[in-house]
């Protein structure tokens, strides 16, 4: 059986790069299940394989996609907790931008029947990471202050609202286009800063009485590091999870231990790779919250799989807003 609907990446470039071809249709293993793609999804990891500068070396050629929903199709002779025609949201390992994945079981999770499969492909990392960022990485208190960089992207929208949820008292959502800012306010953001215009680390202590902010999402890196740590509350935790700048930057220690402050490095994919069975555990959390729509996923925009380098375009553009799907 062959596939028409997958996108591969042959070598590394340009959204052009991504080609629409006819793949196999994998084979399962024992541990996993075959699952027919209702929606998958793009991250911006996904756009940094494309163009060769994710971290780690990637083999040619390949089928990028972090996450889908779905129903499965078939089980492997070893699969416990799975049937055929469960609905499900997978994190597969050899990418979700096709028709049909097999993914291992233990990275393979039940929605409930009554969710709709697209905003259940809309989901799993962009909720994952934020749940772990907040609860895990940062453990942010009831009552403390967010900085949240990128604001307007999937993990900064959700993370606004993981922040509310958690109790945050002030959530600050700095975004890169003035456009970005009725969004974030209306997931949950109290201040927004356009940090392309304004000086953030001012703006923060001006906010904050001179104390800074007690935890810093940051996905852009770079030259952000230096401004991050002017308003960097003691105590206070900044968490690197991306490197969208492609810019190097250096810390000087003696800003961490006088002020027990702390620079933390995050990668969901870590996560996925080395700890599933901690992703098991945020799976079934943040599952809960999304049935119990205590979280909401904003979807700015969908596009048929075929047309994943126009979705890649817009990505790139950085105006997207939320997650952009793909439907197969």
């Amino acid at each position: 059986m062959f596939l028409l609907n997958a996108m591969v990446v042959t070598q590394f470039g340009g959204p052009d790069f991504l080609e629409y071809k006819d793949v196999e249709t994998p084979k399962i293993k024992g541990n996993q299940v075959l699952i027919k793609v209702k929606a998958t999804s793009v991250n911006f990891a996904d756009v940094k394989k494309r163009n060769g500068t994710y971290p780690g070396k990637i083999q040619l050629p390949f089928i990028p996609g972090l996450e889908a929903s779905g129903i499965v199709v078939a089980v492997g002779d070893n699969v416990k907790n799975l049937n055929v025609d469960q609905k499900v949201i997978a994190l597969p390992d050899d990418g979700s931008y096709a028709e049909y994945i097999a993914v291992d079981e233990n990275l393979t999770f039940p929605i409930p029947e009554s969710m709709c499969l697209e905003k259940a492909a809309a989901f799993p990392i962009v909720a994952f990471a934020s749940y772990s960022l907040l609860n895990d990485i940062a453990r942010i208190k009831k009552g403390e202050s967010v900085l949240i960089h990128a604001a307007g992207g999937g993990v900064g929208t959700t993370a606004i609202q993981f922040a509310k949820l958690f109790g945050s008292n002030k959530i600050i959502a700095s975004v890169g286009s003035d456009h970005k800012t009725d969004i974030v306010k209306e997931v949950g953001a109290d201040y927004v800063i356009n940090h392309t215009e304004e000086n953030f680390s001012q703006k923060i202590l001006e906010m904050t009485e001179g104390k800074g902010v007690d935890v810093i999402l940051d996905s852009l890196g770079g030259e952000m590091l230096k401004e991050n740590m002017k308003c960097l509350a003691p105590f206070g935790r900044l968490i690197y999870f991306g490197n969208a700048n492609g810019q190097k930057a250096s810390l000087d220690i003696d800003q961490l231990y006088p002020s027990n402050r702390a620079v933390i490095g995050f990668s969901f994919g870590k996560y996925r790779s080395l700890r599933p069975d901690k992703v098991r555990e945020i799976a079934k959390q943040v599952i809960s919250y999304m049935e119990n729509d205590l979280i909401s996923i904003v979807v700015t925009k969908k596009f048929p799989l075929k047309e994943a380098p126009a979705a890649h375009e817009w990505i790139e553009s950085r105006n997207s807003i939320g997650k952009v799907l793909l439907i197969p």
